[in-house]
């Protein structure tokens, strides 16, 4: 493998590589970083937690200059991974003296603005609040050189395709871009063909929806049935766990059920402040916490080395939020395991989410010799499904859940979105402000 110091890093660069125990780079890291420091646009298709961050961070501490403004953006989908992004970037750049700020709904206006005010030189941000501060002035795209786009199918999947074209459409067109995203629809090939001028392409083979490097299996059960296995399959389990839930009720459920069998367990869900979130990520990611219950709001968000098992707790709303929930192990190149409870009204929905599975999976009804018995009105149920937007949740309590986390009703919604979906109106104008041709 390559080495970090063979990739025309600076030593300011490469200290900071070198402080977070790091010497040869992975392969997107190895493919990206020569393109984006020749000035050249990249696409990017990588497997989760293949080190695409540090791919296009280490590039652009590279070329940033300290004190000269806001000279990097980087947008992400949520919250979570707006911050996740920033924390690394603070570690490799620590001794470059360039400084970085995370804009995302939720927080309050005015931590941020003083944050800028200081003055930065690298923006992480969700499209909906970037696009606040824009409005107010408090940031300026005039000396942007690097845009970065991460995780731009699920931005897509959130509705915020227009949000996007409105800010790249304000930003200097002499700039380096990079899109990264875990899988290439249509929508986001158009998007890269209107911004990117000649972009690399580097769709990886390790991002075929595999879920390579990690042992998957599942079990079919009832859905009273399982807290006791929960217990059962965390009980021999030494490093870190993330159990995913399809609802906030559900989430707070286990996470008191949990609680109640003496584990030390936090909870993460959409109607939660965002410095409750922040508080029990913090406890996970210190490892105070061994155990954290989360819908997909957080599947995007998390980096956590140590954790040794994902459990679904419930089959996801979505195929591709399998993948991503399952992607939060086996990070880096380590071994994990995830385990998938099917509940007898959903094995019609898990069927299409093997369908995408193309590694082996072990059935542990069969290993562990347990008998199910379904209804045949449920044999016969296979719902219509497809990759994003909203699908039914089959334990909603009454409410209604769709999307990364969910929310219910109407608006405007923000707690799982890290900004608003915005509207045009009449469909013709926005409602942004400024140069657009939205």
């Amino acid at each position: 493998m390559t080495k970090f110091k063979d990739l025309g890093l600076s030593d300011d660069v490469l200290k900071g590589i070198t402080d977070q125990g790091f010497e040869e780079a992975f392969p997107i890291q190895e493919a990206v970083i020569p393109v984006l420091l020749s000035g050249r646009d990249v696409v990017g298709q990588a497997h989760t937690g293949s080190g695409k961050t540090a791919a296009f961070a280490l590039a652009m501490l590279q070329d940033i200059q300290p004190k000269q403004g806001i000279q990097g953006l980087i947008m992400a989908p949520t919250r979570e991974l707006a911050m996740q992004i920033s924390d690394e970037i603070k570690k490799f750049g620590k001794h470059t003296g360039i400084r970085i700020a995370t804009v995302y709904g939720g927080q309050g206006m005015g931590i941020q603005l003083d944050a800028l005010h200081r003055g930065v030189e690298i923006v992480v941000a969700t499209p909906g609040r970037l696009i606040d501060h824009l409005k107010r002035g408090s940031i300026e795209l005039r000396d942007i050189s690097h845009i970065v786009l991460d995780e731009a199918d699920t931005m897509l999947d959130m509705g915020f395709v227009d949000d996007i074209s409105f800010i790249l459409d304000l930003a200097p067109e002499e700039r380096i871009m990079s899109l990264f995203s875990a899988t290439m629809p249509t929508e986001i090939l158009r998007l890269s063909e209107e911004y990117l001028k000649n972009p690399k392409q580097f769709l990886l083979d390790a991002d075929d929806l595999s879920g390579e490097g990690i042992d998957q299996s599942y079990l079919v059960i009832k859905d009273r049935d399982k807290f006791k296995y929960l217990i059962d399959f965390i009980k021999p389990i030494k490093g870190q766990i993330i159990v995913f839930c399809s609802t906030k009720y559900r989430t707070r459920d286990v996470a008191k059920f949990l609680h109640q069998e003496k584990y030390n367990a936090v909870a993460i869900e959409g109607d939660m402040s965002q410095h409750r979130r922040e508080q029990s990520m913090g406890k996970f990611r210190s490892g105070k916490a061994d155990i954290l219950v989360a819908t997909d709001v957080a599947s995007r968000g998390i980096d956590v080395p140590r954790v040794e098992l994902v459990i679904n707790y419930d089959v996801p709303n979505q195929e591709m939020a399998y993948f991503h929930r399952i992607g939060r192990t086996a990070r880096a190149g380590a071994k994990g395991r995830a385990i998938t409870f099917v509940s007898y009204s959903s094995v019609g929905d898990w069927n299409l989410v093997k369908r995408q599975i193309k590694v082996p999976i072990t059935d542990l009804n069969q290993e562990m010799g347990i008998q199910i018995s379904i209804p045949d009105p449920l044999k016969r149920q296979t719902p219509s499904r497809r990759y994003g937007g909203q699908s039914r949740s089959n334990y909603s309590r009454g409410g209604r859940s769709g999307g990364y986390g969910g929310s219910r009703g109407g608006g405007n919604p923000r707690d799982d979105r890290g900004g608003r979906r915005r509207s045009d109106g009449d469909g013709n104008k926005n409602s942004y402000g400024g140069r657009s041709r939205w």
